[in-house]
């Protein structure tokens, strides 16, 4: 039986504005979404699907999405796009730091807009890596730190300041592929782009979106393909 989540995961207000953006911002999301999520097969678990648009661009090779989000709203509006999904969706209630599902059980992980959030990164992709199976991919789609000096910085006052607390505990400075290495995995593809690409970048605008598989105890380093888009 899953346990009903914490306080912590509740953030009404930012629910409510998040849901109300990303709609808006959809247009131009959803080729990235698409990009996300194509050729995936079998079993797939989400990582904090939020309010359920990844649904829409699921692959019908994909056999069942069992989507975890904690947010009380935004895990209602996911059940909603559930029904309207092509493929098999399942919402349960969870976070990154006890994912409901057995150990190698999923083909393939997705994060999406969710790892500046949860509150452990490293406790997330740990399970993460328990659940898939060998030779399971880990897809991701994050807002990232920035490389630009001055954008950086502004990423690291706005985390130590007021961000997190009004942005559904959000950080604009974390090192994702960092923390995916530092996890046991090797980063297969990796696409780096700015979203929104504004002339004045704003705090969140840094993204990648790629592939990763968990790597062997003692392996080497692979080649890493780097695109920019």
């Amino acid at each position: 039986m899953l346990m009903p989540m914490a306080d912590s995961h509740r953030h009404p207000v930012f629910a409510r504005a998040y849901a109300w953006l990303s709609q808006r911002m959809e247009p131009e999301l959803a080729p990235h979404r698409r990009r996300l999520l194509a050729g995936l097969t079998g079993r797939v678990v989400e990582l904090g699907a939020g309010n359920g648009l990844n649904f829409a661009h699921y692959p019908a090779s994909v056999t069942q999405v069992l989507a975890v989000e904690p947010e009380p709203h935004l895990r209602g509006l996911a059940e909603t796009a559930a029904r309207e999904a092509r493929v098999h969706v399942v919402v349960v209630d969870g976070d990154g730091s006890r994912l409901p599902v057995a150990d190698a059980s999923v083909a393939a992980a997705v994060t999406s807009l969710v790892l500046c959030s949860v509150p452990d990164p490293a406790a997330a992709l740990a399970e993460i890596r328990r659940v898939l199976r060998p030779g399971g991919q880990l897809r991701f789609f994050e807002h990232i730190r920035a490389d630009n000096p001055v954008l950086n910085r502004v990423q690291r006052s706005l985390d130590a300041t007021i961000w997190p607390r009004i942005a559904g505990g959000c950080h604009t400075n974390r090192d994702t592929i960092g923390a995916i290495e530092t996890a046991g995995f090797r980063i297969d593809r990796v696409a780096r782009f700015m979203f929104p690409d504004v002339r004045v970048a704003l705090p969140t605008s840094p993204h990648v979106l790629g592939t990763a598989t968990s790597s062997a105890v003692g392996s080497p380093t692979p080649f890493v393909d780097i695109e920019r888009g």
